[in-house]
């Protein structure tokens, strides 16, 4: 222990042990090495003798560790596995390159395809750059050809003449004015959009002598057109109100003249001046008899010949109603056909024809020599001799019971007072309105008075005179509404008037309501008469209706077959491949510059509406010469190699005779949006859908506004839950193409007459006939629009009184569909108990605003003609129709 304890100390007295005990380790581990070096070797060396000393003292065959022959080896049971698996492998790997060497090949064969691919596709575009030019080329010549032989077109230039322009040369006689000599069309280019100053009447002169009731009325619609401008600087039309006038003979004609010959555009000899009279009573007099108007275009209800120009100056309709609208609840029907008396005449002659031209000549002076002037003793004797025959019951009185109307010299006064004429109109079939004497004058108030009142009441105008000018004679049929007749005719006019057919004569009363409505009734129609047989005589197209608002709804464009649960069940129609491309514009109507002969819409017993159906806004009558017809439908086009129906599957012959288009959905929706969502999802995916539109404003009139996110001819019109599946859609959609005029839907309904309450009723039972069907979009009159707004209602009822009136068809009805089930939808509004009682109200509100029942009856239903058709799988289905 102390050796040990002194090795630890490291005292200095210990080096020799030290050294020692390092000597001794170094030879223990020499020695160790060499123990482990011999082991290592030397044994198994003896080891490997011993074994095989072992082995060659044992039997032949039967060594235990000795090398073996042949596949000796694999005899050893835990080995077997061991070499099948490497034989397997063995042949998989021989497999595996056989594949290689297989796939190279393939590869190489690629390549060398893919090489002559490259060489064709730069040959290709070799090719369609050549060709690329070649279209260049080609339409580069194409415009040089088409510039040759075309002049080059531009706007017009608005010419704004000074306040001292001397104007146009001016005509050698004063009734010589016609629009070429004596209206400057450079003011009113076409794309000038027709604005008309209007003189403030408060400010003129001549103001203060103005009938209040006139002036207040010509205001009001001056403030709602769309016509009128306030920069005179621009005006294509200068108007000015000179009457009626409350005291006349306190106005001198030169004092007047004078007048007009200052107002601060008249530019000496007042182009493009419209001076308007608008006579309130029956015997309003000549105003502008003696006075010059230059070459100001005169609006009157009386002209004489020496002073109305022919296609210049305008015979306009009295003022009847200035302040108020027409009462559609007193304007009797059109039906029945026959009233109480064939025709009616009630006036006084107060001063005769001899007196007024101081003429010494008797009738039968008058016999002997030029043919008689005044036939009214010979009217008189005949229209006395039909009402004592009593063959028919007639009512003519020559004499009035009371005071007659002031009236001018030579014409027939009128009788009573407005409310009796008009009780004794609405019993008359046919309302005689004879002439004046005066073969100088050739239209009077008391003459279109007269004819005001016959037409308001649905009195069939008989007019004795064929001198007469009636108002905007160059503009409307006449002969649709009314019958003139010579004086001389006047023994045959009881013959002729029994002799008109009861469809002819609903048809004439029917189309001189739609003439008093549109064009007489109320200043307004008045006014904008006026302006549209100036604007329609100078080429200028109307302005468009004002378009309305909308927002678009997204949605996705046609699917594939197969894909939308929608257009799983498809009936018996195979639709054939849908629309995969995203929606397109249709065709759009666009009302151009040009007016034809081919423009012009003509129709005998048929609804008078045309003139409806055009884009013009509410203020702007249409007159017939510038009726357009509406859309694409007009023209044709053949379907790709004549196949039509000789196999086209539907989509492919979709086009019809009409170019491709698409519809655009305007639905419905009351406070339930889950029901309206689900209705858009539904949608989502049809083929042929464009758009559907979202309004802001809550109303059932909404089907019937123009949007402006609308570029479709084709309007669906539809309520949130009208379950429709797309097949079906697409099916109306196509009978409506055949169709465009009509309504084509899927629910019917119709009308009946209630005998114990002698009224309309509506009714939604299934039957063999129907009238109405519950879809579709039409403009409407506006009573009828506040009744649809004021119930909440009667909206599609509406529609199908406007288009059976206006094209005097009836609604074409699609598949067997009758009505519409929604489970589980909230509340609707045709499930309060007062719908059909105030659907049965709006029928017979409709009637009276349209004077008579136009829905008419139908039992004709539109199914494909391969409809339940059995055919086989390798024929391709044509749908046409039947």
């Amino acid at each position: 222990m102390t050796g040990y304890t002194m090795l630890r100390n490291g005292g200095a007295g210990n080096g020799g042990q030290t050294c020692m005990l390092r000597w001794s380790n170094r030879i223990r581990l020499t020695w160790l090495s060499f123990t482990l070096f011999i082991i290592l070797v030397f044994f198994p060396l003896i080891a490997h003798y011993y074994l095989t000393t072992l082995d060659e003292a044992d039997e032949a065959g039967k060594r235990i560790f000795g090398p073996r022959a042949g596949n000796e080896l694999c005899e050893v049971k835990h080995v077997l596995d061991l070499c099948r698996i490497r034989e397997s492998v063995s042949e998989e790997l021989l497999q595996l390159e056989a594949k290689r060497q297989e796939l190279n090949s393939e590869i190489a064969k690629l390549n060398l395809k893919i090489e002559a691919c490259k060489k064709s596709i730069e040959n290709a575009k070799q090719d369609l750059l050549q060709l690329k030019n070649v279209i260049s080329q080609t339409e580069h010549s194409y415009k040089e050809l088409m510039a040759q032989n075309q002049p080059k077109l531009s706007l017009p230039i608005r010419l704004l003449p000074e306040k001292d322009d001397a104007g146009l040369p001016p005509p050698k006689v004063t009734r010589g004015c016609r629009l070429h000599n004596c209206f400057d069309y450079s003011r009113c280019p076409l794309t000038s959009g027709f604005p008309v100053y209007v003189y403030d009447s408060d400010q003129l002169a001549f103001g203060s002598y103005l009938d209040p009731l006139v002036k207040q009325a010509f205001q009001a619609t001056v403030r709602a057109n769309v016509y009128v401008t306030e920069n005179a600087a621009i005006a294509c039309l200068y108007v000015v109100l000179v009457g009626e006038m409350q005291e006349p003979a306190l106005l001198r004609p030169a004092d007047l003249e004078k007048q007009l010959y200052s107002l601060p555009h008249w530019r000496t000899d007042g182009h493009n001046h419209v001076i308007i009279n608008l006579s309130r009573k029956s015997d309003t007099q000549n105003l502008l008899y003696n006075v010059s108007t230059g070459r100001a275009m005169v609006a009157q209800s009386t002209f004489y010949a020496a002073q109305y120009r022919p296609g210049f100056d305008l015979v306009v309709s009295p003022l009847v109603h200035a302040m108020s609208e027409p009462n559609f609840m007193e304007i009797p029907p059109q039906v029945p056909v026959k009233r109480k008396y064939l025709f009616t005449f009630q006036g006084e002659k107060i001063e005769s024809l001899r007196s007024s031209l101081q003429e010494a000549r008797s009738f039968e002076e008058e016999m002997e020599g030029d043919p008689p002037a005044d036939y009214d003793d010979r009217i008189i004797a005949t229209l006395k001799a039909v009402q004592d025959s009593k063959l028919d019951q007639v009512l003519v009185e020559f004499t009035c019971k009371n005071q007659p109307k002031a009236s001018l010299p030579t014409e027939w006064a009128l009788c009573g007072e407005r409310e009796d004429r008009l009780e004794l109109l609405k019993l008359s079939t046919f309302a005689l309105i004879i002439t004046p004497g005066d073969p100088h004058l050739v239209i009077s108030s008391g003459c279109a008075t007269r004819l005001f009142e016959a037409l308001e009441v649905g009195a069939v105008p008989v007019v004795l005179g064929e001198q007469v000018q009636l108002p905007y004679h160059d503009m409307l049929e006449w002969n649709e509404a009314a019958l003139v007749v010579p004086k001389p005719r006047v023994t045959e006019v009881h013959f002729l008037l029994r002799s008109l057919s009861d469809s002819d004569l609903l048809a004439m009363r029917r189309q001189g309501r739609f003439l008093w409505e549109t064009y007489f009734s109320t200043a307004d129609s008045i006014f904008n008469t006026v302006l549209a047989v100036i604007r329609t005589r100078i080429q200028i197209p109307a302005a468009p209706i004002r378009e309305e608002v909308a927002a678009e709804i997204p949605h996705r464009s046609g699917k594939a077959a197969g894909t939308d649960p929608n257009m799983a069940d498809n009936g018996d129609l195979d639709l054939g491949p849908v629309e995969t491309e995203p929606p397109y514009a249709s065709p759009k109507y666009l009302r151009n510059l040009t007016l034809t002969v081919t423009d012009r819409y003509r129709s005998w017993n048929s609804a008078p509406g045309p003139f409806h159906l055009f884009p013009h806004t509410p203020f702007d009558p249409v007159l017939p010469s510038e009726a357009k017809f509406l859309g694409s439908g007009t023209g044709f086009r053949p379907i790709g190699g004549g196949a039509g129906g000789s196999g086209k599957e539907f989509q492919a012959a979709l086009g019809g005779n009409v170019p491709r288009e698409q519809f655009t959905v305007v639905m419905l929706t009351y406070e339930r949006e889950e029901v309206l969502m689900n209705s858009l999802e539904r949608l989502n995916g049809l083929p042929y859908l464009n758009k559907v539109v979202r309004t802001e404003k809550n109303s059932l009139n909404n089907r019937f506004l123009p949007w402006n996110e609308i570029e479709t001819e084709a309007i669906l019109s539809i309520d949130d839950d009208a379950h429709l599946r797309h097949d079906e859609i697409m099916f109306g959609f196509r009978v409506w193409r055949e169709a465009r005029d009509r309504i084509v839907g899927f629910p019917g309904r119709y009308h009946a007459w209630d005998i114990p309450h002698q009224s309309w009723l509506y009714n939604s039972n299934y039957s063999c006939e129907l009238s109405m069907v519950l879809t579709g979009a039409a403009f409407f009159h506006k009573a009828i629009r506040d009744m649809v707004d004021e119930y909440i209602n009667c909206e599609d009822i509406a529609m199908n009184f406007l288009v059976s009136h206006i094209t005097r068809k009836p609604p074409i009805k699609v598949t067997s569909r009758w009505t519409f089930r929604c489970p589980g939808c909230p509340q609707a509004l045709s499930h309060d108990d007062s719908h059909f009682h105030e659907r049965h109200k709006c029928i017979n509100f409709f009637v009276k605003v349209y004077g008579y029942m136009p829905l008419l009856y139908t039992q004709f239903r539109v199914d494909s003609v391969l409809f339940k058709t059995r055919l086989p799988h390798d024929k391709t289905k044509c749908f046409k129709f039947i």
